[in-house]
């Protein structure tokens, strides 16, 4: 007696591909995450300094002003030194335990 079993029918689901962004596993994901982040952070941190250069300027020589734009000056400082030492630190740990953090470098786009 033969037995005969009857074919599974196979289903194929497929999926676009994301147009802006080809990111293929959790590792990527993170990483692209980080890079964002201390990136707008440094963005964040230099427009602080701005606004407490600005405001040093309008103070208009009052006590009360002059030290609240060089404590946001400091802070802003300080927050700048603080990503920057970040950046270092992720680059070391790239290079010395061979763990990809940051992909790829940063690019700009080139005017022609």
């Amino acid at each position: 007696m033969k037995m005969v079993f009857a074919a599974e029918p196979t289903i194929t689901i497929t999926r676009e591909k994301a147009k802006f962004f080809n990111i293929t596993n959790l590792g990527e994901l993170i990483s692209a995450a980080v890079g964002a982040l201390l990136i707008i952070a440094a963005l964040l941190a230099f427009f602080y300094l701005i606004l407490g250069g600005i405001q040093w300027i309008t103070s208009g020589g009052d006590k009360a002003g002059m030290e609240a734009a060089r404590n946001k000056i400091t802070h802003a400082v300080v927050g700048l030194i603080i990503v920057g030492a970040a950046w270092a630190i992720m680059i070391l740990v790239q290079n010395f335990l061979g763990v990809s953090i940051i992909d790829k470098q940063l690019t700009f786009p080139q005017p022609f």
